[in-house]
């Protein structure tokens, strides 16, 4: 959405660029034509900058485990055609690549966990089995008497180490009351049953020495049954398994070729961090740091990626603390007016850039005190032709706009001089003609003093009032309670003081009764009253209870500083119209004949040239003057602050004409 009042600067990032000393040098050109990085003195690479490159090979290395893990499902030996470059992939930002590679894997990781948990639950079975199924047990014994505790004895089934079990039987004879044993691949199988009082040493004695207890199911059923509800368990965990893994190589083909793609890029990526890792270690590394507007970021990482070999890209959001430069973002329309901005002081990267109400503004202003539509003229032509030589650069950025702020203000001009039908002033008078207005209701506002102060002095109440809204804004925003009762009351004060002040000079207001006045005098106490008290807590009790004062009188006087407009704007006219009538005068006064025709015109054209060039220059001077004036003094004061850096990039600069300065 195109701001209308107040923009915000763009979002920057802050962005460190590593590689190998020896990619330096492209490094710095890479950087250079993209030319939006602005560079800020790098501190010495400490071990967070290594600890950086680690974590995101770590996060590489989990992506490609991801891959793998979905891979698995596909025949070895199958070739897969890449459709896409996979230095497309790898030159994009690593975020983006990761976020891909997660979503795709999200697709499939529910049916690879179940797999994987299927796969688990089966080969738990078919160990148990294969324990169970030893020579040696008998198929009628109860599960209940392979895990039995009395009051006397106990009976246990281990798993021993086979290269343990000699060893560890000699220990443990002496407690047997009777023992059976089996050797399941690099495994023994030791049931053995002895006295309770005996249970914890052979317990600790069998795990000390690599063994485990084997967990035999509780269920009430003989060996043999147990053995064939487990085939059956295992039977259908396997088709189950089978079932899921072709679904899992159906869902991975369609998104193969995807997958391979992405494993090569990170493969690449592993690589390249790998080298930049070494050579943090050996310090034969290169850091440039530096903010980069959030919106340039991933077009410059893939451009530095795709022309060097080895480089760590690390990008953060400015902290608290930080203050980064400033990038204005304004239309092409408001460009021009950043000039005025910063003139003041370039806003803060957290602060209101003012650029779009001061467009509105000093236009306005400027068009409305000149108010000519040749002497708008003249001034757009002298932009053009006699301004850049009074500059080295004119081909400059910087000289282009302060160009086109007597552009856009001149046209302001150039229209409020249509309206009012002013040309040289009155010059059309010369050949009878009454009025060029093209709105005789602007023309009569513009042209009588009185109505123009009036109209003057309500735009500079209107104005004045905008800035304390926004400051008022701002207070609010910044949590800053002291300015909130303040701009309250003047507020209040203002909307109660001004119906009472035209009542008090002998005019009526329509809709208010006699009865309201007296009302509006307790009214505007209270706007003192908040005013006060907002002085007070913002300078103390000493000074708040002296400088509230000037609250009240700066805004009577910041309003009255608009009569400007009015004083500059028929300054204009009635110094036009002073050389008009100079002219005629001095016609008049050569003897009438041949003479007057001649020499009095020439007489007179000297007189208009000279007179309406002085005006032009006068009236440029002025214009300029009063509308940065009020602009800044009566305006900006109220909430701006600026004091922040401009925007500076990193970038080869191009440009379609060259001024050479020659000896002189």
């Amino acid at each position: 959405m195109m701001p209308i009042i107040l923009n915000a600067p763009d979002p920057m990032v802050k962005m460190r660029v590593m590689t190998a000393k020896d990619y330096s040098n492209k490094a710095l050109k890479t950087l250079h034509r993209a030319g939006v990085l602005h560079v800020e003195e790098s501190k010495e690479l400490k071990p967070i900058d290594r600890e950086a490159i680690e974590n995101e090979r770590k996060q590489v290395a989990e992506l490609l485990t991801a891959i793998g893990d979905v891979l698995a499902y596909i025949p070895k030996g199958e070739r897969v055609p890449l459709g896409e470059d996979v230095e497309v992939i790898y030159t994009r930002p690593f975020s983006e690549t990761d976020s891909e590679v997660r979503l795709l894997y999200t697709k499939l990781s529910n049916m690879h966990q179940r797999a994987t948990k299927l796969n688990e639950e089966a080969e738990e079975l078919k160990k148990l089995k294969s324990y169970l199924g030893t020579p040696g047990q008998q198929a009628n014994i109860r599960l209940r008497d392979l895990n039995f505790s009395g009051s006397y004895l106990f009976s246990r089934i281990f798993v021993l180490p086979s290269e343990m079990y000699e060893t560890l039987h000699d220990k443990l004879k002496i407690y047997l009351f009777g023992s059976m044993v089996a050797a399941v691949e690099n495994e023994t199988v030791l049931h053995i049953i002895a006295k309770v009082e005996h249970q914890e040493i052979i317990a600790s004695t069998v795990k000390d020495n690599g063994g485990k207890i084997l967990q035999i199911p509780t269920e009430d059923l003989t060996l043999g049954e147990f053995m064939g509800v487990v085939e059956g368990k295992i039977h259908s965990l396997e088709e189950e398994l089978t079932k899921l893994r072709r679904e899992i190589e159906g869902k991975t083909r369609e998104n193969l070729q995807k997958l391979v793609l992405f494993r090569e890029a990170l493969s690449a990526e592993n690589e390249r961090l790998s080298v930049l890792e070494k050579a943090c270690e050996a310090k034969y590394v290169t850091l440039i740091e530096g903010w980069i507007p959030e919106n340039n970021v991933e077009t410059t990482i893939s451009e530095l990626k795709e022309n060097i070999g080895y480089v760590f890209i690390d990008t953060r959001k400015p902290e608290q603390a930080e203050e980064p430069p400033t990038k204005m973002r304004n239309p092409t329309a408001f460009k021009p007016f950043q000039v005025i901005v910063n003139l003041f002081g370039v806003p803060k990267y957290r602060e209101w850039d003012p650029t779009p109400i001061i467009a509105y503004s000093f236009a306005f202003f400027f068009g409305l005190m000149l108010g000519d539509v040749i002497y708008a003229a003249g001034i757009i032509l002298l932009a053009k032709f006699a301004l850049p030589r009074f500059v080295d650069e004119p081909e400059s950025e910087g000289f282009k706009l302060f160009q086109r702020i007597f552009y856009i203000s001149s046209g302001v001009a150039l229209v409020i001089g249509l309206l009012t039908g002013t040309y040289l002033g009155n010059f059309y008078q010369f050949f009878g003609i009454e009025s060029l207005a093209l709105a005789e209701g602007i023309k009569e506002l513009l042209g009588d003093a009185m109505s123009f102060i009036v109209f003057a002095l309500g735009i500079g109440l209107v104005h004045v009032n905008i800035a304390h809204v926004i400051a008022l804004i701002k207070g609010i925003r910044e949590g800053n309670k002291a300015v909130i009762p303040g701009k309250a009351g003047l507020f209040i004060l203002q909307i109660a003081g001004i119906p009472w002040i035209i009542h008090f000079l002998g005019m009526d207001i329509p809709l208010l009764s006699a009865q309201v006045y007296p009302i509006l005098v307790y009214i505007m106490l209270l706007g003192v009253v908040l005013i006060v008290v907002s002085s007070i807590m913002q300078q103390g009790a000493f000074l708040g209870s002296i400088l509230w004062l000037f609250d009240i009188t700066g805004i009577l006087g910041d309003v009255m500083s608009y009569c400007r407009l009015a004083g500059v704007g028929l300054a204009t006219y009635y110094l036009a119209m002073v050389f008009n009538m100079m002219s005629g005068l001095i016609t008049g006064i050569v003897p009438a004949g041949t003479m007057r025709l001649i020499l009095g015109t020439l007489i007179a054209m000297v007189v208009l040239l000279f007179g309406h060039a002085l005006n032009l220059l006068l009236s440029t001077i002025s214009c300029f003057v009063h509308s940065l004036r009020l602009c800044f003094v009566e305006f900006l004061f109220k909430f701006y602050a600026g004091g922040g850096r401009e925007y500076s990039p990193f970038r080869l600069r191009k440009r379609a004409l060259v001024s050479v300065k020659g000896k002189a």
